[in-house]
């Protein structure tokens, strides 16, 4: 079988209505749009929560608070995580990406302190909170700043 020769599966597609092709098609004349008014014409039709002049419901609802435009997204990892990798080795942010543990390195990568290490590793990350540290130390391994 080839390229060329694929076809689709019976009653898979379907001809589009071909509007305003006279009114033996029952889709002739208006095209299925109705008489007059705003809809019929082209271009016509209202933008997204448009409410006919009542005052949107976007604009009724109060707002609150700000985006602050320099906050700092961290990648966040805890250190029972680190627990895949070999007793031993030198952890840093590329292998954490690569291993799939972090999804981006955003403005970098922080070890938090929850659950259990049980391998001496040398982690290397941007931040530690005090509680990572001290399990990582306790495990036998380096916590290191970079």
């Amino acid at each position: 079988m080839k390229l060329h020769e694929l076809k689709a599966a019976e009653g898979a597609t379907k001809n589009r209505k071909r509007k305003g092709r006279g009114t033996a098609t029952g889709q002739g004349k208006t095209g299925g749009r109705g008489m007059n008014g705003q809809n019929s014409r082209s271009g016509g039709g209202t933008r997204l929560g448009f409410e006919g002049g009542q005052m949107p419901l976007y604009r009724r609802i109060p707002k609150r608070g700000f985006t602050n435009i320099w906050r700092e997204e961290w990648a966040i990892l805890n250190v029972d995580a680190l627990n895949l990798f070999d007793d031993g080795a030198e952890v840093t942010p590329d292998m954490m990406l690569a291993e799939g543990l972090i999804k981006d390195r955003l403005a970098g990568v922080k070890v938090l302190g929850s659950g259990l290490l049980e391998k001496k590793l040398t982690v290397k990350a941007n931040k530690f909170s005090k509680s990572a540290i001290e399990k990582i130390e306790s495990a036998g391994g380096k916590a290191e700043v970079i």
